[in-house]
């Protein structure tokens, strides 16, 4: 089975320094619920919003994401 991925959504300050020692990853950082996050994650991963839950409405516009992959 392969490792878990581990969603950040929304996070434009210190609490996502808190929130990655918390979880930590590896990592996705969607700068909104839009659809490119939606459709990202997938069975077993874990997703943590800044704000809200997987109910919020998604945005009208995407937005581009950061994988740690690419850093």
């Amino acid at each position: 089975m392969p490792p878990r991925c581990v969603h950040y959504v929304g996070f434009r300050d210190d609490r996502y320094c808190h929130a990655f020692r918390i979880f930590g990853g590896p990592r996705v950082i969607h700068r909104r619920w839009d659809f490119y996050a939606t459709r990202d994650v997938a069975p077993g991963d874990v997703v943590i919003f800044a704000e809200g839950d997987e109910t919020q409405p998604v945005a009208e516009r995407n937005a581009t994401d950061l994988d740690e992959r690419w850093l």
